[in-house]
């Protein structure tokens, strides 16, 4: 098992950062661990995450602004967001999952949820 617990969420103007963390505990391996977010009416989507190499891949609508990292000795997961936007407003996840040899799976069928942190971006 693995517990997940975010946090960092707030309301920021448009063009302002936020530091989400999700801190991770249990004995089930992550080797590949990601950020989700859902907006209401819409459905999850994947933001980002990161492989056991450190290697991560974004959704195109990040456009750089946002940076995922990990502290493996702290067992937590970032992600810095730069530069938000109105659109940005949703509900974050954290999530992991064993992965396949140190790599992300192709699907996002992530093992282990957060209950999430909520980002609210104003005009």
């Amino acid at each position: 098992q693995v517990q997940l617990e975010e946090s960092g969420g707030g309301s920021v103007k448009v063009g302002g950062s936020l530091r989400l963390s999700c801190a991770a505990s249990g004995s089930d391996s992550r080797d590949c661990m990601g950020w989700f977010r859902q907006a209401p009416g819409n459905e999850r989507e994947r933001v980002a995450r990161i492989n056991a190499y450190d290697r991560s891949d974004y959704a195109d609508f990040v456009e750089d602004r946002f940076i995922i990292s990990k502290d493996s000795a702290k067992n937590t997961l970032y992600l810095q967001m730069n530069s938000l936007k109105p659109e940005d407003t949703a509900m974050y996840f954290c999530a992991a999952d064993p992965g396949l040899g140190g790599n992300c799976k192709s699907s996002d069928l992530f093992k282990y949820w957060g209950q999430g942190t909520q980002v609210t971006v104003s005009s």
